[in-house]
């Protein structure tokens, strides 16, 4: 049975200078006449797995069910980081475990197998068009994960998680988008449960910067002032109203973005003693 698969996109760091997008395009049309190819980005930094499956897990539930989404992102195999396919919320994924895809699925239940199947070159160092587009027709046209490879376990993920001292939560920036709105990894539901109803103080900067308030939107504050609130993403934001976060107030990312409670009374002399 046939089973056409509607939606395949594409995330790398290639660039669109070069010839690597059109000719995995072109790869996926020989093989797949029907199919609609999506590209979500190819301007990520060289190697930024962390920036490729923030983008990815974000905006892969939007995509129809059956979609298969390839990530080139450090795409070379090695004993360590084997070539894998996996199922997860009935979307397919193709890539290297070099921990993207752990980021990518969080803790949701998955299906995966390390690929085994045979390229149809003799080059090695473009898996994205020799190897993950063969795997994507096959998937395309209903072969089960099984037939692909044998079935395979994430390794352990990065872990990104805030850290929580009593009253006080630190977190880290894991994102800046085009805009430079800065986002960082304490989710609203953890933000919610350790504030509990209290007042509490945003410091960016070393202390530099102060937020007593979460927004409902970027236009909520005076223009070129810091805003902090909780985007589609479920994440802590902070961003300027018409200006540039993250230039203007110097954060990167892996920045630490601290949140005072208000019963923290000595959560200076804590970070101090503590770090």
């Amino acid at each position: 049975m046939f089973i056409v698969v509607a939606i395949i996109t594409l995330t790398s760091d290639w660039g669109l200078s070069d010839y690597y997008v059109p000719a995995v395009k072109g790869a996926i049309y020989s093989a797949l006449p029907d199919v609609n190819v999506v590209d979500i980005t190819h301007n990520l930094e060289p190697f930024d797995l962390r920036s490729a499956a923030f983008i990815v897990k974000n905006c892969y539930r939007n995509f129809p069910e059956g979609t298969i989404h390839i990530l080139a992102v450090e795409t070379e195999e090695s004993i360590e980081n084997p070539h894998i396919a996996l199922k997860v919320n009935g979307h397919y994924f193709i890539g290297t475990d070099n921990d993207v895809f752990s980021l990518v699925i969080d803790e949701d239940p998955y299906e995966a197998v390390m690929i085994d199947v045979v390229q149809d070159t003799d080059f090695f160092t473009f898996s994205t068009r020799d190897r993950f587009v063969k795997v994507a027709a096959m998937i395309a046209k209903g072969q089960p994960l099984s037939d692909i490879g044998k079935p395979y376990e994430l390794k352990e993920k990065f872990d990104f998680k805030p850290a929580v001292y009593g009253n006080w939560i630190r977190g880290i920036v894991i994102f800046i988008d085009a805009y430079e709105n800065v986002v960082t990894n304490v989710t609203k539901e953890l933000f919610e449960k350790v504030r509990a109803g209290r007042k509490f103080s945003i410091k960016l900067c070393h202390g530099n910067y102060e937020i007593e308030e979460i927004s409902s939107g970027y236009q909520d504050v005076d223009m070129a002032d810091i805003v902090a609130l909780f985007g589609t993403h479920g994440y802590l934001e902070i961003a300027m109203n018409h200006g540039k976060a993250s230039s203007l107030l110097g954060i990167e990312r892996d920045s630490v973005v601290d949140i005072y409670f208000e019963d923290d009374k000595d959560s200076s002399s804590q970070e101090n003693t503590l770090f």
